[in-house]
Parts: structure tokens; C-alpha cells; sequence
């Protein structure tokens, strides 16, 4: 990626967040907000440079856009995103990210993410009016859910009206990943898992009666179904020598190394439900309950299986990647509004 780029042509606002009396170093992105206020929550995580923060920062926060445009959620996308370091004082570099929501008034609305915990919130909630209370363990049964909706459409596609029909691999035994394992036991389908952490991967294997996978193999698992619920960027040039499940539905976010993989999914008739309509169950809960002031119901959720279900037929009449598609119609809905950013 050419960031100088990346970061003139395709962005609102990002800030760097710098405190080096607490050695805390923090990324806020906001990348678009035509259709209302921004939505994404704290990442807090170990990167190799600033620079690998800052690249995530910006490509999650994308992600949010295309969520909330092609799920019909009026807001856009942003993320915060925290460089984690041992000697980091890490109430320093919550309370530090919360003055800075505040000072958006309401431009930006923040919540949970990976390495973010419910204390956490609490400390960004003391500095700012703009945070979701929710726990990550509720957003993470939505999103969950949502997938569950998606993989049960994606099973539909492959010729399968029962997902006890089905099996599906799972990488990623996280908060969301956890929950769609244990739907799709409920439901009846073969599941082969793995994560790297084993112990957690073989607990899960034995209540949920599944096969224990060590992770460098799990793609190479001949399922129906891969399941990626870790970190993004898993499907690139390796690892689609080894793949072997005939779809991809999971609930990581940026799957693709790049778009082009998308294309070379759908030349290799592969089946994949784009990330960013299959995991916007969370942000669909957590944005309409800051919208509307209450939550959305359960059929709001599931009604992702239909989302994806116009998205892998429009795919197959234009001959082109369900991955085009979906971002397409997020575009679409973008330029329906002047390009004149939120106001509150």
C-alpha cells in the first residue's frame, strides 16, 4: 500500500495520539461520514512499527464505511487503534483516547475491540459521552449471530438445506469466534477448529465435539466451509495454494490481503461472503442503539443471510466477485450524499 496515498485520497481526519510520559502511542481514523457519524471501536494490539498501527487504523476504519453503507446503518466508519507496549500505562492511554472522542462531539462514536475490555471502557466513558457501555461478550453474540445468518446462506448456495449437512472449519476461537462454533454445533454441523491458543482450542474441541486442527493446517481442511474469526489479511498468494473449502464466511475483518484475491476466489469458484456485510452484526447492534436509542431486533441481524443472498446473486449475473458487488452498492449509497462530512 502506498500510504501517503492511502492516507491523502481516502480519508476525513486522522489524528496521531502521542503521551511519552506514559510511553502511549494512538491512532484515531476517520474515513468517512456522508451518511452520519462515525462508528469503531479501540483496538489495543502488539504491531510491529507505528506505521503497521497506523495501516490498521486506516483499513478498519474503511471496513466500518462499507459496513454501515451496504447494511443501510446511517453512519460511516472510524477506528482507533492503540500500539501496545510493555511500558505503556494503560489507563493513560484509554482516558488520553476518550478526551479526544469528546472533543469530536459526537463525530466519532467508539466502543470495543480486540484487546479492549469492558474496564477499559469504563476509563474512556469517564472522559467521554461517546462510548458504547456494551461488553464485548454482547456484541460479540450479535455479531455472532450475523455470521451464523451469513453461513447459514452461504451453506444454501453450496446446495445444502441443512447445516447438519455441513462442515465447517473455524480459525479463531476468540469472543465471536466461540459463539459461531457453538451455533453451528446447536445446528448440527461438523466442526474442525483450531486457535493458537491450544489449550483454549482443545477444551472447545471436546465440549463441542469437534476435530482439534493445529492451526497452520486449518486451511487446508477439505470443508465446505472456512470460517476465518482471527485477524484479517489471511486469504493472499500462500495461502490460497493450500485452500480447500469450496466457501468463505467467517467473521474476521479484511479477509483479503488485497481485492484481487477476491477476484481470484470468485475465477476459482469459491464462494465468498465479503466480511464487511457478513460481520456487521455488532455494528449494526451497537450503531442503531446510539442512533435510535434502543436496540435492533434479532430479525435486523439475521437479515444479513438476505443481505448476502441478493449480493451472491447479483454476483452471478454480472459475472463478477461477490466482493465487487457488496462494495459497489456501499459506493452507491456513499455518493447517493453530498460528500459533506458530519456534522453534530
Amino acid at each position: 500500500m502506498n500510504l501517503d496515498e492511502f492516507l491523502i485520497s481516502d480519508f476525513e481526519q486522522i489524528q496521531v495520539l502521542r503521551d511519552e510520559a506514559h510511553s502511549v502511542l494512538a491512532f484515531i481514523a476517520i474515513h468517512d461520514t456522508r451518511l452520519g457519524p462515525a462508528f469503531g471501536g479501540i483496538r489495543r494490539w502488539t504491531y510491529r512499527s507505528p506505521v503497521e498501527g497506523l495501516e490498521d487504523a486506516l483499513r478498519l476504519a474503511r471496513a466500518m464505511t462499507l459496513k454501515c453503507a451496504v447494511s443501510g446503518v446511517p453512519g460511516g466508519g472510524g477506528k482507533a487503534v492503540i500500539v501496545d507496549d510493555p511500558a505503556m500505562d494503560r489507563e493513560a492511554a484509554y482516558r488520553l483516547l476518550g478526551k479526544h472522542v469528546q472533543q469530536m462531539g459526537g463525530r466519532y462514536y467508539t466502543g470495543p475491540d480486540v484487546g479492549t475490555e469492558g474496564s477499559d471502557l469504563e476509563t474512556v466513558g469517564e472522559e467521554t459521552q461517546y462510548v458504547a457501555r456494551a461488553s464485548g461478550g454482547a456484541l460479540a453474540e450479535v455479531t455472532a449471530l450475523g455470521v451464523f445468518a451469513g453461513i447459514e446462506e452461504v451453506a444454501r448456495q453450496l446446495g445444502h438445506s441443512k447445516l447438519d449437512e455441513v462442515h465447517v472449519a473455524i480459525q479463531g476461537l476468540g469472543g465471536v469466534g466461540m459463539q459461531i462454533a457453538r451455533l453451528l454445533a446447536e445446528a448440527g454441523a461438523k466442526l474442525s477448529i483450531t486457535d493458537v491458543q491450544w489449550d483454549l482450542a482443545e477444551k472447545a474441541a471436546k465440549d463441542l465435539s469437534a476435530s482439534l486442527v493445529e492451526p497452520g493446517e486449518i486451511l487446508s481442511v477439505e470443508a465446505d466451509v472456512f470460517a476465518p474469526c482471527a485477524l484479517g489479511g489471511v486469504i493472499h498468494d500462500l495461502s490460497l495454494q493450500t485452500m480447500r473449502a469450496k466457501a468463505i464466511a467467517g467473521s474476521a475483518n479484511n479477509v483479503l490481503a488485497s481485492p484481487e484475491h477476491g477476484i481470484e476466489l470468485f475465477r476459482r469458484g469459491i464462494l465468498y461472503a465479503p466480511d464487511f456485510v457478513i460481520n456487521s452484526g455488532g455494528l449494526i447492534h451497537g450503531a442503531l442503539t446510539h442512533l435510535d436509542g434502543s436496540p435492533p431486533p434479532e430479525t435486523r441481524i439475521r437479515h444479513i443471510g438476505q443481505m448476502l443472498k441478493e449480493i451472491f446473486e447479483l454476483a452471478k449475473k454480472a459475472g463478477r466477485s461477490p466482493e465487487q458487488i457488496a462494495g459497489d452498492s456501499a459506493l452507491e449509497r456513499l455518493h447517493e450524499k453530498p460528500a459533506i462530512p458530519f456534522m453534530p
